[in-house]
């Protein structure tokens, strides 16, 4: 009876939610609100917690602070409270109960609140995860491989086992925010064919899944910013969707955007111009220090005075609330805008200097960098960043941290530079990249240069550092086997010591990796190419055989590098017709997505080639285009702006005067007229000898006029006439060479109003050019394709046009006033005869 009894009571609490089988502890810890409530019932049950109520506070600890701005966040004072430590070491004691996705949690969770990646408890985590990591699911094998991120492990042989697995299942990986995260987890160690795999399988993934979430396509590019592979159809996917998600993004989110973009020389004008209009939405609700820096760094270099002078009046009042690294975007982002405000810059400068101690190395050397280039006069705290930065270089081991540090220091005013310092540079060099190497022998140049005893001989530290970075970058080059990475660190390369040390190897090593050259790096090689202006016939035959051959897998973006080294450097392959006929044809369809500024480019090197494709004219000088260009030029750097704006007058030009069936108008008359007054041309002492012998070869100086400005904004160095006999004629007005004491020309008044006397039957004008080593290619005499369309471009305009190149007017065989006037006599006549 008592038996039966007690079954009933059982039954009875069972049905009526009893205390049988309820979790108390459990349910406490359900209805926290706050940190504070989670440790009171941690501390009022220790010797009750299961690992289950463990994993559910340190859960719930996270989940509050996640939920939080990063202003509001109280991670070290949670790291302080006593009752943390408990569940530390609870949750250390309890491991082997944790089943797979409480062990991850876990993990993700303290490494989250800031517990040292170093403390015990962390490593047994880690230790245990590796035991069951081939069972975990993917969900959680994507959260432990942040967790090994963010401990630095992004090398180690666990990040292999993770890029194995991640391999080996990639085809059952169907949830995109899963996929995401271990693409940029496993970023550093992809070989080419999982790289391929991963970005095909994101290709798909972005399709099906929410496209609302922004996260997931931003993490894409964030790989391929890891990878440096600029793959453009799936940069294009990925920003469409950002574009969608634009007014829904806040300033910190476009910022990380943007800096991603920028690394991958991704621009986007449709990006850009809905940028700028959410960053300006956003400027009133940015009033807090970390909103206000996003916005203030991705803004200002973009925005119009008028906002700019508001960003920096608010800046100037939010400068004593900026962090050390606040301080540091905004001097960077007002190096970038050049800006003059003296005021906003002698704030955050204070900021700066009373933060110098937590600063890192690079770090100190980007302020240093900002500083100066701003030209910022402050000899005491350029002495006191110097000081900083040899104490970092003393110690640093790392290459791209000497590498930077080295040529920051160079910039600096020091007339001798410490031999422990030279040492430690030295013994990183054999570790240093080819553009590391190229860095590091500009700063070296410069301290020789400023080294005193440099007057009487080289000193041998440096000699020795230079012997080095010799052999070492010869040896790079010699050893190379991927011709892929040979091109990514030759991408920023220039300078003396290149061009005189380094280059022929070069050459060399790029002939020799001819074949591995194909369709995913033909455009890298072509704007190297362009780069050096290097006329290498086997390389850029090779890149005209493979762009025919894989021209529909060569992204039409692309086009513009393809085709450059061939315009620029009016070079015709075998295949030159087949080359620009199927770019063309590859272009054409695209022609509306194309960013304005890009398609002027391309419009103009095609141009340069003699080729004016009737589509692309047309839509380039339609009203709408022209619209559309001037709205993102407003938001491009100085130097694009006015490089495109030259180019779009440049090819105004050429289409006006070699096609004027098209019927397009000369629009450019006052911005030449602007560009004249600017900056008038200097004048070379070689010009003023010839100047001189052409006044004795015509018969007079009277004959002769110099920088002529012509129809269509051409200036020629010298113009005469020569009637049907080939006799000179004068001109009305005086003709002298006038130069300001800096050697610039003054232009005459005919010059500027294009004034042109009427020719008597039968005369022509001649036009006289002395072409400088800019008009050839660094390897060879050839004449280089804008000095060609130049020469093409005077005649329409009635010239004959005689070139004069400089290695023929400095020749060993015209050294004598006569051997140079007959030269003048058998070009200027002959080529009137001819």
């Amino acid at each position: 009876m008592f038996r039966v009894r007690f079954v009933n009571s059982f039954l009875r609490r069972l049905l009526n939610g009893g205390p049988v089988n309820r979790d108390q502890v459990l349910e406490q810890l359900r209805v926290c609100s706050a940190e504070d409530q989670v440790f009171d019932v941690v501390g009022k049950n220790k010797a009750k917690l299961t690992v289950d109520h463990v994993g559910k506070a340190v859960g719930m600890l996270w989940q509050f602070q996640k939920e939080k701005p990063q202003l509001l966040r109280t991670v070290e004072l949670i790291k302080s409270h006593p009752q943390f430590l408990t569940l530390r070491v609870l949750a250390e004691n309890k491991i082997a109960l944790m089943d797979d996705l409480m062990l991850v949690d876990m993990l993700y969770s303290f490494l989250r609140l800031n517990v040292d990646q170093h403390d015990s408890l962390v490593q047994q985590l880690v230790s245990e995860a590796w035991l069951r990591i081939d069972r975990f699911p993917l969900a959680s094998l994507s959260k432990f491989s942040i967790c090994l991120s963010d401990q630095h492990l992004q090398h180690s042989p666990l990040m292999g086992h993770i890029t194995s697995i991640v391999d080996q299942r990639l085809s059952s990986i169907d949830d995109a925010r899963i996929l995401t995260t271990l693409m940029i987890s496993v970023s550093s160690l992809v070989s080419p064919r999982l790289r391929d795999a991963l970005i095909s399988r994101a290709d798909h993934l972005l399709e099906t899944m929410d496209p609302s979430n922004y996260n997931n396509p931003r993490r894409v590019v964030q790989f391929l910013r890891n990878i440096k592979h600029s793959y453009r159809p799936l940069l294009e996917k990925c920003n469409g969707i950002i574009l969608s998600n634009l007014p829904r993004l806040d300033a910190e989110n476009i910022s990380i955007i943007m800096g991603l973009y920028q690394s991958l020389q991704f621009n986007n004008c449709d990006f850009r111009l809905a940028v700028k209009q959410r960053l300006t939405e956003l400027i009133d609700s940015s009033t807090d220090p970390f909103s206000f820096t996003k916005l203030f760094v991705a803004l200002a270099p973009m925005a119009s005075q008028e906002i700019k002078d508001g960003l920096e009046n608010t800046a100037l009042l939010l400068a004593d609330e900026l962090s050390a690294y606040q301080a540091l975007a905004v001097a960077e982002a007002l190096e970038e805008t050049q800006s003059r405000n003296l005021s906003l810059l002698n704030k955050i400068t204070s900021v700066i200097q009373r933060n110098l101690h937590a600063y890192k190395p690079v770090e100190v050397a980007r302020i240093t960098q900002a500083l100066f280039l701003m030209q910022y006069q402050n000899p005491g705290l350029f002495t006191k960043l110097r000081k900083i930065l040899v104490n970092f270089l003393q110690r640093s081991v790392y290459p791209y941290e000497v590498t930077m540090l080295t040529r920051v220091l160079s910039m600096l005013p020091s007339p001798r530079l410490d031999e422990g310092l030279i040492a430690r540079v030295d013994s990183v060099v054999a570790q240093c990249n080819l553009n590391d190497l190229n860095t590091i022998s500009h700063a070296v140049a410069k301290w020789v240069r400023n080294d005193p005893s440099y007057r009487h001989n080289t000193p041998s530290k440096y000699v020795r550092l230079l012997q080095t970075l010799n052999r070492c970058g010869h040896e790079r080059l010699q050893t190379a086997d991927r011709l892929d990475l040979v091109l990514e660190e030759l991408k920023h390369i220039s300078g003396e010591w290149f061009e005189e040390m380094l280059l022929e190897e070069t050459m060399v090593t790029l002939k020799r990796m001819r074949d591995q050259i194909n369709w995913t790096n033909v455009p890298e090689l072509s704007l190297f190419l362009t780069r050096i202006n290097q006329l290498c016939p086997p390389l850029m035959d090779r890149i005209a055989s493979v762009a025919i051959k894989d021209i529909d897998k060569i992204h039409h973006s692309a086009i513009y590098a393809t085709l450059l080294p061939f315009s620029v450097m009016n070079y015709d392959p075998v295949q030159a017709d087949e080359l620009y006929d199927v770019c063309i044809q590859r272009f054409i369809p695209h022609i509306s997505s194309f960013d304005p500024h890009l398609l002027v480019l391309l419009a103009y090197t095609l141009s340069v080639a003699d080729s004016f494709p009737e589509e692309l004219v047309r839509e380039i000088f339609s009203i709408d285009f022209l619209g559309k260009l001037d709205a993102q030029l407003e938001t491009l750097p100085d130097t694009l702006n006015m490089r495109t704006r030259l180019r779009l007058m440049e090819l105004n030009r050429a289409v006006c005067l070699e096609c004027p069936e098209f019927q397009v108008p000369w629009f450019h008359e006052r911005y030449c007229q602007q560009s004249q007054k600017k900056g008038n041309g200097t004048v070379s002492p070689v010009q003023q000898q010839i100047h001189k012998m052409l006044g004795e070869v015509l018969g007079g100086i009277g004959c002769v006029r110099v920088a002529v400005v012509t129809p269509y904004f051409y200036t020629v160095d010298f113009e005469c006439t020569l009637d049907k006999q080939l006799q000179p004629l004068p001109y009305s007005g005086p003709s002298t060479l006038q130069i300001s004491d800096r050697g610039q020309v003054h232009w005459g008044k005919s010059s500027v109003e294009n004034i042109r006397d009427v020719l008597p039957p039968g005369a022509q004008r001649v036009a006289v050019d002395f072409l400088d080593s800019k008009s050839f290619c660094k390897n060879s005499p050839h004449m280089k394709g804008e000095t060609q369309m130049r020469k093409r471009h005077l005649e329409i305009l009635g010239y004959r046009v005689v070139q004069i190149p400089h290695f023929e007017w400095n020749s060993m065989e015209l050294s004598t006033p006569d051997a140079w006037k007959e030269y003048l006599k058998k070009n200027i006549f002959r080529e009137l005869s001819s």
